[in-house]
């Protein structure tokens, strides 16, 4: 009920707030949203809009106070709560966002967002089996919604359910988690018919430490009689080359010799039936050339003490790192009580983040080496000079795990499915180990346990 009669026609302001508010002008959306709630300041659909668009510009208290007066006023809004719940989700509010999932579906069971995005808040808890049920009920009422069967796959996954996770996995064309997908003449293989005499194009797809990790399938496929072409970035070439000396490494961008298959790198455990206890870890499957492990052990000279090569960040444009509970990265500054070790370390990444770009200045014992690290040999180069490689979630932990070195992998709270769950030792590489931790965000835990085991190493 209006306090005092408003000098505008209402419906027509507020039809004009939805456009401005649609067509992304939050600020003059917002004023308009305003002066109609001091004439109806207990409108339920005023004040859930502007609740959304306080979430939209950040401001998540603001939007929550908004939103709980509007359901106090009238509780039968799932719009309501699933806009709530997403924004609790998103500031990894998690179990307030589960709730308020739970209390949509309970107005509106067949709410496939709200079961897709409870799964995803589920998963993110490490409750993998609830997650999975909540997917299932998304397919139950849509059989063929993508993202509901890739984020079945990716827990299928990280609980080392292969078979139902890798077929899964194929649904991340349609979602757009694997990219766009390429468009050939010739037909996909997917481990459905022989490749015996003929042609296979590998092609690389997502990120760098993708194609490192997979490419080990290489050898297996080269002994069911097929010729392999691998695509791969121009970073890679020379590192490829040293999967074996028949397969023909082809730089992206450049012409493909006659092929006769095709399939997508991410696509061979499912094509060649991995399981859990069939892992090819043929370790190393990939090798450095002389002349870069000479120029290396040229540059760094005698070793007085052990060499410890480290990165605690990757890829600035990676999307993992927006959820607080999958972030790999570690803040620089959590890292320097490692560096005062009585160590040598070696810095393996060339990117440097804005906001450690000032602790990094102060560390002048770091060695830095971002200018002579050209592509991923010389990467791997470095790391044979190396005791120990000490790397987050990145393409050089798998590098490094790919050349059999001694690696420790450092995990946020809900890591990536190639690290499985709550193990400290991973199948694809032997001399990896896995440091977890056990609270969001919290890697203090982490980097206090790997000095105490870097103290054992040292006395022994």
């Amino acid at each position: 009920m209006s306090i005092k009669k408003p000098p505008f026609n209402p419906d027509q302001l507020y039809q004009r707030a939805l456009t401005l508010h649609h067509a992304g002008k939050l600020v003059d959306a917002e004023g308009l949203y305003k002066t109609l709630l001091e004439y109806f300041p207990d409108q339920v659909e005023i004040l859930t809009t502007l609740g959304i668009l306080l979430f939209q510009q950040g401001r998540s208290e603001a939007g929550f106070q908004l939103i709980k007066k509007s359901l106090n006023l009238n509780s039968n809004q799932p719009a309501a709560l699933y806009n709530m719940a997403v924004e609790l989700q998103r500031i990894s509010r998690l179990d307030e966002a589960l709730s308020c999932y739970d209390q949509v579906l309970n107005l509106n069971p067949q709410d496939i967002n709200s079961l897709l995005n409870r799964g995803n808040t589920l998963k993110d808890l490490r409750r993998y089996q609830e997650a999975i049920a909540s997917f299932e009920s998304a397919l139950a009422r849509q059989p063929n919604v993508p993202s509901a069967h890739w984020n079945k796959a990716i827990t299928h996954l990280l609980l080392g359910e292969f078979e139902q996770g890798w077929k899964e996995y194929e649904w991340g064309w349609q979602c757009g988690e694997r990219g766009q997908a390429r468009k050939y003449t010739q037909p996909t293989w997917l481990g459905d018919f022989p490749i015996t005499g003929k042609a296979l194009l590998i092609h690389p797809e997502q990120g760098f430490g993708d194609l490192i990790q997979f490419s080990r399938y290489v050898p297996l496929l080269e002994k069911l009689g097929a010729t392999i072409i691998l695509e791969a970035s121009a970073s890679l070439v020379d590192l490829m080359n040293s999967l074996s000396p028949k397969v023909r490494v082809i730089k992206e961008g450049d012409p493909f010799p006659h092929f006769d298959f095709v399939c997508p790198v991410m696509s061979l455990p499912f094509a060649l039936k991995t399981a859990l206890d069939s892992i090819p870890a043929n370790i190393p499957y990939l090798s450095v050339s002389e002349f870069k492990k000479d120029f290396w052990k040229h540059k760094l000279g005698n070793k007085t003490k052990p060499r410890i090569g480290v990165v605690w960040s990757g890829s600035m444009t990676n999307r993992i790192d927006h959820n607080p509970f999958a972030r790999r990265n570690i803040p620089l500054a959590q890292m320097t009580p490692l560096f005062d070790l009585p160590f040598e370390f070696h810095v393996l990444q060339k990117e440097f983040r804005p906001e450690d770009q000032s602790v990094l200045a102060g560390l002048n014992h770091l060695h830095l080496h971002h200018d002579d690290l050209i592509d991923f040999s010389d990467t791997a180069a470095l790391i044979e000079e190396m005791d120990l490689v000490i790397s987050v979630c990145t393409s050089v932990a798998h590098l490094s795990g790919a050349l059999g070195h001694p690696t420790w992998v450092l995990l946020p709270y809900s890591a990536d499915y190639r690290w499985l769950v709550d193990r400290n030792d991973s199948p694809w590489y032997p001399t990896v180990s896995l440091f977890r931790t056990q609270n969001v965000g919290d890697w203090s835990s982490v980097i206090s346990n790997i000095i105490a085991q870097l103290k054992v190493k040292l006395a022994n």
